[in-house]
């Protein structure tokens, strides 16, 4: 492990022209380290590798449930975990670029996740992918598989449906943010001759996955919002909620994408 100062003067002998060979053999540094440092300065933390809460001999407590139950959320709705080289799995969840304050929340509750392991923000066509790496996120989300989520069984574990029950709202909020929106319903009515407009906001959510929509339904109920299922064609992919005491508890619980 080269500290910070061993890794500057390495690269301050390649800013002078010198090639990766050359300043490899006057510091006894490979060229692969140098070239590697270029990108990335900082020594990795030691910490990384550190156990999940849940992958213990004996499962711990996860330490901040609420944001875990928004990083649930997230992750059900557009989230993914897959395998990698020597045991590493890499979680993606991605972000629509029109909501950057959602990008952050969801590096947020990433990093809060695995304080000890970097997340990064992986640009693509109109979103960004929160990504991170690390062996325990099949210890954290341990209903991950392959294939798409609505084509297999989606059900929590009973540590995970302790934490929803404790925060229902930030799970509702994490899979909001990342299947659903809020819209204005408008229509127009005449008052005394007068044609006047009135406005509804209303939110929705939709996803293929019949489980994933159960859960969500299930703790709207939990926490007294009132919803209904709205059929697109034949298939009952949208959970709708228009009632205005409901709407009005979501407002104030979750509230517009941002």
């Amino acid at each position: 492990m080269y500290d910070v100062r061993t890794r500057e003067r390495a690269l301050a002998l390649v800013a002078q022209g010198r090639s990766l060979n050359s300043v490899s053999k006057q510091t006894g540094i490979s060229r692969a380290a140098i070239r590697s440092w270029q990108t990335r300065l900082e020594p990795l933390d030691k910490n990384r590798g550190a156990p999940s809460p849940r992958c213990t001999g004996i499962p711990s407590k996860i330490e901040n449930p609420a944001s875990y139950a928004y990083l649930l959320g997230l992750y059900l709705g557009d989230g993914c975990i897959s395998a990698g080289k020597r045991g590493v799995y890499s979680l993606r969840i991605a972000c629509a670029d029109a909501w950057p304050g959602l990008i952050d929340a969801c590096a947020e509750a990433v990093q809060i996740a695995r304080p000890y392991n970097k997340v990064c923000r992986v640009a693509s066509a109109g979103c960004q992918y929160v990504t991170s790496f690390s062996k325990h996120w099949p210890c954290l989300f341990p209903r991950h598989g392959a294939g798409k989520k609505h084509h297999r069984r989606i059900a929590l574990e009973p540590w995970q449906q302790k934490i929803v029950d404790a925060h229902p709202w930030e799970l509702i909020r994490g899979l909001f943010h990342s299947d659903g929106c809020r819209i204005i319903n408008w229509a127009t009515r005449l008052v005394q001759g007068e044609r006047k407009r009135y406005e509804h906001p209303r939110y929705f959510f939709t996803n293929k996955s019949d489980d994933i929509r159960k859960l969500f339904s299930d703790t709207l109920t939990a926490v007294g919002v009132e919803w209904t299922v709205l059929a697109r064609g034949s298939d009952p992919l949208n959970i709708s909620v228009a009632r205005r005491a409901s709407v009005a508890l979501m407002d104030a619980h979750v509230g517009p994408k941002y």
